[in-house]
């Protein structure tokens, strides 16, 4: 009885990175500077694509859903990573670790796609730019995003659900600072064979098809690009993919190296806050300073701003009615 018992574990302990007291201060420090940098510019981008019209075009459609699905990684990690820094009961229960990897699964799955959606927009809009209204039309932009939530949804879940029947015998801690899928197959007393077959049935097409959708896209871009005669020509063109094609890059590096297998477990660890951490921060920096359109739209957001607060309470007294006015 005692060892069932101990096999269905209903919660599981975060390690993290270190017990020593002052790193811990530090790490704590620099990780809410990042999460509050973070949130800041991703959903201060959402907001700023979702209220200028200028911006309601598919290439910003698709980066406003990006920044979201980033906003969501770095919200489903952070917190409770902040929060274990100085708690000493570090525990998580088998559900909330569940909805914690659920709501990661389906961010970064939904980036997977985002990222092709955004290479094919750039194909069209240099390889073929005269019928770029017909083949990338609002309507389609829309039905790709809706596709993208959905298919998301549905590989999260499935992993979720596989998971789900997995037993924890051995030791609750999970040297991670997340629920992560490696450390709890890691833990399980179930053979995760079944789970391992579902990762190549459904998160490999899905790697395969946005890899591919997104290097076809580029190759095409580069051919074309080389292609121009007039250098301004190639010039706004590549200044129109340098963005993109930074944060892929970024990600798919990332991503190669996450899930390659490490024996050191801090090496494991440190990859996975650059992927999940450090990514979602730096993608509103890698569009916002290199696109003159976004930076524009914030400079006349910003002159807006300065003239309907700023001014007033700088000049509050022009703003106020004469004595006689009042007497009225």
């Amino acid at each position: 009885m005692p060892e069932t018992n101990h096999s269905l574990a209903t919660e599981f302990i975060l390690v993290g990175f270190t017990d020593n007291q002052n790193l811990k201060v530090l790490l704590f420090v620099v990780f809410s500077a990042i999460y509050l940098v973070t949130m800041v510019g991703n959903l201060g981008l959402v907001a700023l694509i979702y209220t200028e019209r200028r911006l309601h075009t598919p290439m910003y459609i698709f980066l406003g859903n990006l920044s979201l699905m980033d906003s969501c990684c770095s919200s489903v990690i952070t917190p409770k990573m902040l929060e274990n820094f100085f708690s000493e009961d570090r525990r998580i229960s088998l559900y909330e670790c569940m909805a914690q990897f659920y709501f990661l699964c389906l961010a970064e799955t939904a980036d997977c796609f985002l990222l092709a959606a955004m290479a094919y927009d750039r194909y069209v809009a240099i390889c073929s730019p005269l019928q770029y209204h017909t083949l990338m039309s609002k309507k389609l932009c829309i039905q790709m995003t809706i596709g993208t939530f959905i298919a998301s949804n549905l590989h999260s879940m499935i992993h979720t659900t596989f998971l789900l029947r997995l037993t924890f015998c051995r030791s609750h801690k999970i040297d991670h600072f997340f629920c992560d899928i490696l450390p709890l197959y890691r833990l399980s007393c179930t053979d995760p064979f079944i789970n391992e077959l579902m990762i190549y049935i459904f998160s490999m097409p899905i790697q395969i098809f946005t890899i591919s959708t997104v290097l076809i896209s580029y190759l095409c871009i580069i051919f074309t690009i080389f292609r121009m005669k007039s250098k301004e020509g190639r010039g706004r063109a590549f200044s129109t993919c340098a963005s993109h094609f930074l944060s892929v890059s970024i990600f798919y590096i990332c991503l190669l190296t996450y899930i390659r297998p490490f024996k050191d477990e801090y090496k494991g660890i440190l990859v996975s806050i650059f992927y999940t951490i450090v990514i979602p921060l730096l993608n509103p920096f890698i569009y916002s300073l290199r696109n003159k359109e976004v930076i524009n739209v914030l400079k006349k957001v910003m002159r807006t701003y300065n003239i309907l607060i700023l001014h007033p309470l700088l000049n509050g007294s022009k703003f106020l009615p004469h004595r006689h006015q009042i007497e009225h």
